[in-house]
């Protein structure tokens, strides 16, 4: 009977872990299918393009119909009431690459075998169509003793960095060639750019050439190349310079109507969103020419009643060269804020005797949803208890790539209506009886088996 002990606290524990684990189910598992009759608002679909995945990018004054920031109560039906499978991207920076490609003007470097070439005959000559080089060497080279020791590139028209140079040298000069390369913007100055090889190499018909040297990706004006081995330089009849530059492009943003605002006895002006929202820019309608202005933006969220500030600048409207010169948008950070305070210096004039109407913008948003079932379909959003529902894209797209989300079918939406009467469910902020009748069957259980082994144990004891 020694034996039965250790079982029957091995089965107390696991009657313990699995009414927690029940419980925990219980209290995490997610609310089921909502009908389309639990949201607020509703937008009509229409799908154009190949399907059977649509993209729809979220206009802003659905998302001012959102119970949340995040989107997590929106919704897509079928006619038969079927919630979709759907995805939300938020749009990304993207960094654009522009590339360019020139023939470089090239000059002979004549000198030494083992020196450095002297460029005390280049003459540089400023015109007004740019810079001109030429190289002017006092005497033939060849009866001096010199040698081709390298030569000099200017690739003036290309303003971008330089990433590759492709050479083109004399069929005559095979083998491996190493040379090193200097940048400089004066011929004055020069800045070592490391070495680059080509190769060219014949046998029994087949040929193999490797023209192209990587650069720094650094600006220049002038590359001098000098070989090394061999020290003399072949003949070149091309040399091709590419240049690329690389830039950020900021996110798409998502703009809203313009939003009316009131003004307060302080001579502040207040608009409010219908939810706190991370806001990325603020626009104003300034109506009246001729208005200066600086401000001071600030926010908040109800219910908190301090502002912070947010941005400051300029705002203006002015007449330059025959039209109007303005500069009405500030950059705001990108905080969760529904309420917008501005407070104009008065010094600058203000900005007029209308309040100015308002835009706000964030990043935009992308809705991807697989359509199933019969159209039309529905685009559901607004009840504040509903929980996330979207899936991962690439859950939603097999085989998930950047070109294929490009490719995909369009939706548009219209005719957003709001229901009078909307049926939502707000769980309640008081006492949570559901948590409270769980935990009491998990104790109530938990206490009959301790009972039971108590009783087990006094009836093993006993004679």
């Amino acid at each position: 009977m020694k034996t039965s002990r250790p079982t029957l606290f091995h089965l107390l524990g696991a009657a313990a872990l699995l009414a927690c684990a029940d419980l925990n189910m219980a209290l995490e598992a997610p609310a089921g299918p909502a009908a389309v009759t639990d949201f607020a608002s509703h937008g009509d679909l229409t799908l154009s393009g190949e399907g059977p995945w649509y993209r729809l990018e979220l206009p802003m004054a659905l998302r001012f119909a959102a119970g949340h920031a995040d989107l997590r109560d929106l919704r897509v039906f079928d006619a038969q009431g079927q919630a979709q499978a759907y995805a939300l991207t938020r749009e990304r920076s993207e960094t654009a690459t522009t590339a360019q490609e020139i023939q470089a003007r090239r000059f002979p470097l004549y000198g030494a075998a083992d020196a450095t070439p002297d460029l005390s005959s280049i003459r540089v000559q400023r015109g007004t169509d740019g810079t001109l080089i030429e190289v002017l060497p006092e005497a033939p080279p060849l009866a001096q003793g010199q040698v081709l020791r390298g030569w000099l590139l200017d690739g003036g028209a290309l303003d971008l960095p330089l990433q590759r140079l492709i050479l083109d040298w004399s069929a005559e000069s095979e083998g491996f060639q190493r040379f090193s390369i200097e940048a400089s913007d004066d011929l004055q100055q020069w800045q070592p750019w490391g070495e680059g090889q080509i190769a060219r190499l014949t046998f029994a018909a087949e040929r193999i050439e490797q023209p192209e040297v990587e650069l720094p990706g650094q600006s220049a004006r002038y590359l001098r190349l000098l070989w090394q081995a061999p020290t003399q330089a072949p003949q070149l009849q091309g040399a091709r310079l590419i240049g690329a530059s690389r830039a950020e492009q900021a996110p798409p943003l998502s703009w809203s109507e313009p939003l009316p605002g009131r003004r307060l006895e302080s001579g502040e002006y207040q608009w409010e969103l219908p939810l706190a929202l991370p806001l990325q820019r603020l626009r104003l309608d300034l109506q009246q020419p001729n208005t200066l202005a600086p401000v001071i933006v600030s926010g908040r969220t109800p219910p908190a009643s301090a502002w912070q500030p947010l941005a400051r600048g300029l705002l203006y409207r002015l007449p330059e060269g025959g039209r109007q010169a303005r500069q009405d948008e500030l950059e705001l950070p990108g905080w969760p804020v529904q309420q917008l305070n501005l407070r104009v210096d008065a010094r600058g004039g203000g900005l007029g005797a209308e309040v100015p109407q308002a835009r706000v913008a964030v990043h935009a948003t992308e809705l991807v949803f697989l359509a199933r079932g019969n159209g039309p379909y529905t685009l559901a959003l607004g009840n504040v208890s509903a929980r996330a529902a979207d899936l991962p894209l690439e859950t939603l797209i097999p085989g998930y790539s950047a070109a294929r989300l490009s490719g995909l079918g369009v939706a548009s939406v219209a005719n957003v209506r709001r229901h009078e009467a909307p049926v939502v469910v707000v769980s309640s902020p008081g006492i949570d009886w559901k948590r409270i009748g769980l935990w009491a069957v998990l104790l109530a259980g938990v206490a009959l088996l301790a009972g039971m082994a108590f009783s087990l144990l006094r009836a093993q004891r006993s004679p």
